[in-house]
């Protein structure tokens, strides 16, 4: 299931990110896919506090540590995939345990480890559309999250 947002700008990547927050359940897989500047670590940081992250400056790209872990609502975890050389140094992270674990995890460059990804999860293709604008594919595959993207779709034909 597919569904394609128009965001006009960053009040409502942030707006987006933080119902995103709320409505994650423990075990959460979320692929975030975009070129450089499209703003994944912003809706990262948006999402981290819609999960009741202190701090939400806090929240920062992984780019250099590969993966950075955020105590909320439910534990974050947080990966950047962009330094890596591919699917197999991710998966020696050990992302496995994190994905079964009950935590949410977060991928940025998640196109370039697609194949270590459980098969259900939520991915959100960014697209720049602007100086502020985006444009947000979001494609669920199983059920909970075709069930949350439902969810969103709702809120988000409302804003």
């Amino acid at each position: 299931m597919q569904c394609i947002l128009a965001i006009p700008d960053l009040a409502a990547t942030e707006a987006f990110g933080r119902r995103l927050g709320e409505l994650l359940f423990p075990g959460a897989v979320v692929a975030l896919v975009g070129q450089l500047g499209a703003g994944k670590t912003h809706l990262t940081r948006a999402v981290a506090e819609g999960l009741g992250v202190r701090n939400p400056a806090a929240v920062t790209s992984p780019t250099f540590v590969l993966i950075q872990e955020y105590a909320a609502r439910l534990p974050i975890y947080h990966f950047d995939a962009y330094r890596l050389s591919g699917p197999r140094e991710f998966a020696e992270l050990g992302v496995d345990e994190y994905f079964r674990g009950d935590g949410v995890c977060l991928v940025e460059w998640a196109d370039k480890v697609e194949v270590t990804l459980p098969t259900d999860h939520l991915r959100i293709d960014i697209t720049i559309e602007g100086e502020s604008q985006r444009q947000f594919t979001l494609t669920a595959t199983g059920e909970r999250y075709q069930t949350l993207l439902d969810v969103l779709r709702g809120d988000m034909s409302r804003v």
